[in-house]
């Protein structure tokens, strides 16, 4: 594909080709005037500094040919210019309006940098289009999950001012159970806020991270067990890994509580190694897996494997954002893929020497 000459190139040959014609044209078609004028009317010529009529005649038609280039010229460039510019201003002044629909539009004349500019607005009205959007789907889901415990929470406080609720331990444990589930999304939302500004912190220090795993395996082993599940360890307990214990601890957790809602009882295995210069650590289940499409966006916030599972199946749909927000903040990677018993493995993988400038 040839490339597009760029505005300057453009500038420089129009002009280069203007001034070179009007050259042509007064030097050039001098030539052929004199030429003409002292074979057909010799006394046409003046022998003074004075011009003759038929040479103020010819200077005249120069001029005007000469100014007809120029304008011819300077109406193209314009044209190449000015257009897209000032579609792009037409556009700005609507998206600066509220019309995020509005884009500017490429004039079949656009060259160079001019069109390169339309581009460029183009994609940003787009990407801040798509920002809005997901800035309205972010608002009503974060509402989606606060209504539920809000309401229970209101319901059982207003039952217990009114009478209606007994007070006893097991209604306390409830009403705490729900604020522990809005603490989580709480902090789930402040973990996201803080990756998409840039300012999530880290303490990144060498420990020997089969241990806590194995201790948040053991906090979820009567939890799971209760659910059917089976928990198997494959853990490398030589390794000592740079990193950030919490949150990783954090984002295990996230991966054991999607497979207590979503897993179908089994075999759970839950494995820590090392290759090369990565740290990996996955976790397997039986079923029911993930469907192909679902799993390009799995880890996307209020997100889930089955868009129809309504707010009982449970979960915020914030836990495996929160995983790979984290393991992204450790200069790694979170990918699902499926496994080789009909369910899905997801696998956190990070570079073994950390990432000591995301610490603060």
């Amino acid at each position: 594909m040839k490339p597009t000459p760029g505005l300057r190139g453009q500038i420089i040959r129009s002009l280069a080709v203007m001034t070179l014609g009007i050259i042509f044209l007064a030097v050039f078609g001098s030539y052929v005037f004199y030429a003409i004028a002292v074979t057909y009317i010799p006394n046409s010529i003046s022998e003074t500094w004075i011009p003759s009529r038929v040479e103020m005649i010819w200077i005249g038609c120069t001029v005007i040919v000469a100014l007809a280039m120029a304008l011819l010229v300077a109406i193209r460039l314009s044209r190449r210019i000015l257009t897209p510019l000032n579609s792009v201003a037409h556009s700005l002044r609507e998206v600066a309006q509220g019309n995020l629909d509005s884009r500017a539009i490429m004039d079949q004349q656009a060259m160079g940098e001019t069109a390169q500019l339309v581009r460029d607005f183009n994609t940003m009205a787009e990407r801040l289009q798509d920002m809005t959007r997901e800035r309205e789907f972010w608002n009503a889901a974060i509402a989606h999950e606060l209504r539920t415990p809000v309401t229970i929470l209101r319901g059982r406080l207003q039952g217990l001012a009114e009478g209606v609720f007994t007070p006893s331990s097991e209604i306390f444990d409830g009403l705490l159970r729900q604020i522990e589930g809005l603490n989580g999304l709480i902090e789930d939302l402040r973990v996201l806020s803080l990756t998409d500004s840039g300012h999530l912190e880290l303490q990144l220090v060498e420990v020997p991270l089969a241990e806590e795993i194995s201790s948040v395996i053991e906090a979820f082993t009567a939890t799971l067990t209760a659910k059917g599940f089976t928990l198997r360890q494959e853990l490398d307990p030589t390794l000592q890994v740079y990193c950030d214990a919490l949150r990783i601890r954090q984002a295990l957790m996230a991966l054991l509580e999607n497979a207590r809602q979503h897993a179908e009882p089994g075999v759970l295995t839950v494995r820590l190694f090392s290759s090369g210069a990565l740290i990996t650590l996955s976790v397997e289940d039986e079923g029911p897996g993930i469907a192909e499409e679902a799993a390009t966006y799995i880890f996307e916030a209020f997100r889930r494997g089955e868009p129809s599972r309504s707010r009982k199946s449970g979960g915020s749909g914030l836990g495996l954002a929160v995983v790979k927000a984290i393991i992204e903040a450790h200069g790694g990677q979170a990918r699902c893929q499926p496994s080789g018993c009909g369910g899905t493995t997801f696998i956190l993988s990070w570079p073994a020497s950390g990432r000591a400038e995301n610490t603060q």
